[in-house]
């Protein structure tokens, strides 16, 4: 018997890179035009689409059936599967997941990530590598559900653009925003989207992203980490792991840089950045 992980694409773990994860994807749509959010459309054909595109893409959860086909599966080779979904307060995909697992008992756990991209995909990271340690399943869950809490997702968005096509802000706020480069700066906590503030312009913005690490004590650089980025350039992410190189350059060699898909896109719009990491003090 077996653990696999099961995981939805707002995770933004890129499908069929890994054996140990089933990537179950929500669905992106562009006007009369569906597609499955990471396997027909690429995080850079999205945002080709995006930038193109005159009326903003809506996403939709994953439907219970989905993940029914994909329990099956884990229950046909005698495995037992770790589910982790986008945080339930954000989505009704995790409600999908746990209707889908009443008829897979004992086969099927259910966690909730209390979290979206790559904070979402730092805890299934940590989940792999209680896995190759040799933990059992109840272990791993019981290990989920208590170190999810201490994850840090913390992001810039580049532009109120997309806000405002979404109608989460009027085009008046939007327009002066953009006028004096109000670039708002956002974290996830207890499973929703907080505002911490808006910065002028994108230095002040990767002043506060520092300081927000650094009142999480620091990066535990022993834990999955990840940086990612929205749009088809990494060009602002780049200055930020530049001017907050003073965190991470006596700890670790390497950063990894993601692309962050059309789940999280359609809202974020090209141009944002994003630290999600393990706090250091916990």
């Amino acid at each position: 018997m077996s653990i696999r992980f099961i995981t939805d694409s707002a995770s933004d773990m890129i499908y069929g890179t890994n054996e140990d994860v089933t990537f179950v994807p929500l669905t992106v749509t562009f006007g009369d035009h569906s597609y499955q959010d990471g396997v027909d459309l690429s995080h850079r054909e999205f945002y080709e689409k995006l930038i193109e595109s005159d009326v903003l893409p809506t996403t939709s959860q994953i439907a219970p059936a989905a993940f029914e086909e994909a329990f099956q599966k884990v229950k046909d080779a005698g495995d037992v599967a770790i589910v982790v979904t986008i945080s339930s307060k954000l989505s009704g995909t995790y409600q999908s997941a746990c209707i889908a697992a009443e008829d897979f008992p004992g086969i099927v756990h259910v966690v909730d990530s209390a979290n979206v991209t790559l904070g979402e995909r730092a805890l299934i990271e940590y989940g792999l590598r209680l896995k190759a340690q040799g933990m059992g399943v109840q272990e791993i869950v019981d290990a989920l559900e208590r170190e999810k809490g201490h994850i840090r997702l913390v992001a810039l968005l580049d532009t109120l653009e997309y806000l405002k096509k979404g109608g989460r802000i009027s085009k008046t706020v939007a327009f002066a925003g953009g006028l004096m480069a109000i670039k708002p700066v956002l974290e996830i906590r207890d499973g929703e989207i907080q505002i911490l503030g808006k910065a002028r312009g994108s230095k002040q913005g990767h002043n506060l992203l520092v300081q927000e690490i650094k009142k999480a004590g620091g990066i535990d650089f022993d834990l999955p980490y990840f940086l990612g980025y929205t749009g088809l350039s990494d060009t602002l992410l780049q200055k930020y792991i530049e001017d907050g190189r003073t965190l991470w350059q006596a700890c670790t060699s390497h950063l990894e840089v993601n692309t962050i898909g059309g789940a999280i896109g359609t809202h974020a719009g090209p141009g944002a950045i994003a630290v999600a990491f393990f706090e250091k003090n916990r």
